[in-house]
């Protein structure tokens, strides 16, 4: 598995939309993997998630941002649906809705 690292300096310069929009994108990729049975992507992709969302929660704790809490939220249930052996169609379902929202956000915010 090749090693990931988001530039972080690059990183806290995007506004929390666009961090959480580029996150739903690692873990779209991931539910993908996961739905298809693809073990090496879904690795390789909660890898990524997992660099990006600490990358996140780096620059919020700085900040002293309440958002931290959601954040980190956020993540602990990308965690559970992405290894709970009986995750349902539906935790795929929400967790996408979730992240959409945020994808839109920074499409609009630009």
């Amino acid at each position: 598995m090749k090693n990931y690292t988001v530039d972080r300096t690059r990183w806290a310069k995007m506004n929390i939309f666009e961090q959480m929009g580029n996150i739903y994108s690692e873990v779209g990729r991931t539910t993908s993997a996961k739905r298809r049975g693809d073990t090496e992507g879904c690795l390789q992709g909660t890898a990524r998630a997992l660099d990006l969302f600490d990358a996140t929660v780096e620059v919020l704790v700085s900040q002293k941002s309440p958002r931290t809490k959601e954040v980190l939220r956020a993540k602990d249930q990308f965690l559970h649906t992405i290894f709970d052996q009986e995750t349902t169609p539906e935790s795929f379902a929400s967790l996408d809705k979730y992240f959409l929202q945020f994808a839109i956000a920074a499409r609009l915010h630009r």
